[in-house]
């Protein structure tokens, strides 16, 4: 007799049932062991990135894996809406997909239908085989899938600003994240995240999105400006990246130790 498993709550669960904001943290460096030091930290969340750094499928396997005895939720940031990389990660194991550089609804449903499967979406069937359904162990995962994964997309453009409203009101798409790193630079303001244009439109997309009764989140380092957003409505933010901390770590030894003379 298999055993029957139940799989944690989603991203989206964890957002409903929260009493405050969510704050997590990137993990990029695609070490296991960082991504269980930061697991452990008493965060709320953790955004695997498999867009911008060098995680591929059997890396987010493992950090998945050294992640998951901690009681912090891991969001995956696929490399993009593809809907063949998307089924991979969900039959990988990823619960919380977060889809970059979506600037349409046409392209927001495009996603939900890559995440669910048929007769709503055009996910394949592969739930026997994969650590997703933990080899059909998840009693009725099929019927029941929709359930266990949650769907965020990410709006960092000019084009995706001016159709927040649509993009959150997509059946299927559970909240919206504002990148202002790419949004500076759709504006011509590379590298000026909190240039007033940017901050502005970061505004106008929170009260897009939240106005369709969506949860927004947004990404910070800087403390004073994600406590600004904070503010004005996000859920959910990220204040850090285990590379950045490393770096400026490491940079002040550097400063303390070999700075003399």
């Amino acid at each position: 007799m298999p055993i029957r498993l139940s799989l944690p709550p989603t991203f989206r669960d964890r957002l409903e049932a929260a009493d405050r904001p969510q704050a997590g943290m990137w993990v990029c460096t695609g070490s296991p062991l960082v991504a269980e030091i930061c697991a452990g930290s008493g965060l709320d969340w953790l955004l695997i990135d498999g867009e911008h750094s060098p995680v591929g499928l059997e890396t987010i396997t493992a950090l998945l894996q050294a992640v998951a005895p901690y009681p912090v939720t891991p969001v995956v940031r696929a490399p993009s809406g593809d809907a063949v990389v998307l089924k991979q990660l969900l039959d990988l194991g990823v619960q919380n997909v977060l889809v970059p550089m979506v600037d349409t609804a046409e392209q927001a449903h495009d996603v939900v239908r890559a995440v669910r499967y048929p007769p709503r979406g055009v996910r394949g069937v592969g739930s026997a085989l994969s650590r997703g359904a933990r080899w059909n162990r998840v009693e009725n995962y099929l019927a029941d899938a929709d359930r266990h994964v949650s769907l965020f997309v990410q709006v960092e453009s000019v084009a995706g600003v001016e159709n927040a409203a649509l993009i959150a009101g997509v059946d299927g798409v559970d909240g919206v994240f504002v990148g202002p790193s790419d949004l500076a630079a759709s504006m011509g303001v590379l590298g000026q995240q909190t240039h007033p244009a940017v901050t502005a439109a970061v505004r106008r997309t929170f009260e897009a999105v939240c106005a369709a009764g969506k949860p927004v989140g947004v990404n910070a380092f800087d403390p004073a400006v994600a406590q600004a957003y904070l503010d004005a409505g996000a859920s959910f933010v990220l204040t850090g990246a285990d590379v950045a901390l490393l770096a400026r770590g490491a940079e002040t030894l550097a400063d303390r130790w070999c700075a003399q003379g």
